[in-house]
């Protein structure tokens, strides 16, 4: 059983599990894609995944809380737990697209303590300890220094469905039609964990995602965050567990991003419909 004080323990064990659950797409092909709501789909193999990493972790830390995108939580003790994405990118993963991720976190009272996340097809691994830096494989993460938008590739997340769906895709889009006549290019890649990775890693500028679901973000903000991102919400605040959009950008290109985005959003509904942290 592993000891949940020693912090590097509970790394080692998130990146052995996100390579388990990678191991385990990487081998299996989605069958059957099952609806949880409007275009809300989740496949046979997030499900064997999150099954498969429950059981493994309940294995070794038995007294922390588990929450994962298809089963739900557990109660935490002591306010720890574990906060799963089994596979970000579902439809890309359905479609045979390489673009997803797992995305695994441990939280304590809504702080981010560990975070890893795991690219099956794309060969990368990515992870964090509050306060101790962020790496791939070994490597240490820096995000860019890119200081001007017109010199920026951002992405911004997918649209979304359901409930309160007008609201964030009337956002979101005008944030892409003020965006794409002055950034570099805006990308949209369908999975909110890579956003945040390749954000620290510096291969994108900035990632805009008008949504804040722990088990999409948790891992990827710590790992951001301490890549030296500043994450932030939708109006500029210090982003939080309970914020309601999810923004990393470089320093340098802070101003600049939210400037735009404020510009994008003046006197619109959607963004009144988005709460301040």
């Amino acid at each position: 059983m592993i000891d949940s004080s020693d912090d590097r323990q509970l790394l080692a064990l998130a990146k052995q599990a996100t390579s388990l659950a990678s191991e385990l797409i990487r081998s299996r092909a989605p069958h059957t894609l099952t609806s949880k709501g409007d275009r809300d789909l989740t496949s046979d193999v997030d499900t064997a995944v999150e099954q498969l990493l429950r059981d493994f972790l309940r294995q070794h830390t038995p007294n922390l809380g588990f929450l994962g995108e298809e089963g739900g939580d557990t109660d935490p003790v002591d306010g720890l737990r574990w906060i799963l994405d089994p596979i970000d990118g579902t439809i890309n993963f359905f479609h045979g697209l390489p673009l997803c991720a797992v995305s695994l976190s441990l939280m304590c009272n809504g702080t981010t303590l560990v975070g890893v996340i795991d690219m099956p097809f794309l060969g990368g691994q990515y992870y964090a300890l509050s306060g101790q830096g962020a790496y791939t494989n070994g490597q240490r993460l820096q995000v860019s220094t890119t200081q001007t938008l017109n010199a920026a590739l951002v992405s911004v997340d997918q649209y979304t469905f359901g409930v309160g769906a007008d609201y964030t895709n009337k956002a979101r889009r005008q944030v892409i039609e003020h965006l794409a006549p002055r950034a570099q290019r805006v990308r949209m890649l369908g999975a909110s964990a890579i956003d945040l990775a390749w954000t620290a890693q510096g291969r994108l500028d900035a990632c805009i995602i008008v949504g804040n679901k722990l088990w999409d973000t948790s891992a990827g903000v710590l790992i951001a965050r301490e890549a030296g991102a500043r994450i932030l919400d939708l109006h500029g605040a210090n982003h939080t567990a309970n914020s309601s959009a999810t923004i990393a950008v470089g320093p340098s290109l802070e101003d600049e991003l939210m400037a735009a985005i404020r510009a994008a959003l003046t006197n619109t509904t959607a963004a009144n419909g988005l709460d301040h942290t």
